[in-house]
């Protein structure tokens, strides 16, 4: 029972007073030919190894995350802009936002991938993690969105990238909030795709199962079941380069995860005896 940190926190400028009279210094953002994608979570994992597959499509990448050098990592070999952010602090998403449209003048595409886990007993979950997990999971994305979307629809086109998990569909035991969290961000994916309809921005929700990331590690409990197998980051990343260039609503890493979502719509009966059963 165990929490992780997560791989997009904010370092705050290490002189507020300079960077608010640059900020009043009113200057033309940069233009690209390019298209760019704001990418959060880019310091490890799914995050990293979207960034690299966009960079490899030839996208101008902006990347967030905590640790700066897993970012340069990310990075290496790309025009990639940094922007370390911490989406928990007061008004972080909107500073990243703020951020990301001063740097490239716009954003075409956002991959909202920051989050953490936390693997124990519900019953023995401390509260502060229960809000740690449901802030920067859901709060946090949403606040994010917010930001980012105004700009997108008055260009009238743009897309949003949600990346959801199995155990929003599912429910997982002993993920109990974690499932709680990625169930609303896929909800929420689907009520904003319904209002902004006619607006030329579209919402992709991507379901990945586990994956081979540091995930499970940095929440301190390993991945130990034997279905469904791990995908890698890679493969998930190539999916969420699929989606974005085919404007897919969802899409599931590996596909057959839809199946357990049929099945509960169907048979809930038979679902929740397959699920205490193998869930």
């Amino acid at each position: 029972m165990t929490t992780t940190g997560s791989d997009s926190t904010y370092d705050p400028p290490a002189d507020p007073a300079a960077s608010a009279a640059a900020a009043a210094v009113e200057q033309p953002p940069p233009r690209t030919d390019r298209r760019v994608a704001l990418v959060t979570g880019a310091s490890s994992g799914i995050g990293a190894a979207t960034a690299r597959r966009f960079a490899a499509g030839g996208w101008h990448l902006l990347l967030s995350g905590r640790d700066r050098r897993r970012l340069e990592e990310t990075a290496s070999g790309t025009s990639a802009v940094l922007l370390p952010a911490d989406l928990a602090a007061p008004d972080g998403a909107k500073m990243l936002a703020e951020a990301a449209l001063r740097e490239a003048g716009r954003i075409d595409l956002l991959v909202a991938g920051a989050g953490i886990g936390w693997a124990g007993p519900f019953l023995a979950m401390p509260h502060t993690d229960i809000d740690r997990v449901l802030f920067l999971d859901l709060n946090a994305t949403i606040h994010l969105v917010r930001e980012v979307l105004p700009a997108m629809v008055a260009a009238g086109s743009g897309r949003v990238v949600l990346v959801g998990s199995v155990a929003g569909a599912v429910g997982v035991r002993e993920e109990a909030v974690y499932s709680a969290a990625k169930a609303g961000l896929a909800v929420f994916a689907e009520a904003l795709r319904q209002e902004l309809r006619d607006t030329g921005v579209g919402v992709t929700l991507v379901v990945p199962g586990p994956v081979e990331t540091g995930f499970f590690a940095r929440r301190g409990r390993p991945y130990h079941r034997s279905h469904p197998r791990p995908t890698s980051a890679g493969r998930v990343a190539a999916a969420v380069w699929d989606a974005v260039s085919e404007s897919r609503d969802d899409t599931y890493i590996p596909s057959w995860l839809t199946l357990p979502a049929r099945v509960r719509a169907l048979t809930p009966g038979l679902y929740r005896k397959l699920l205490d059963r193998f869930g």
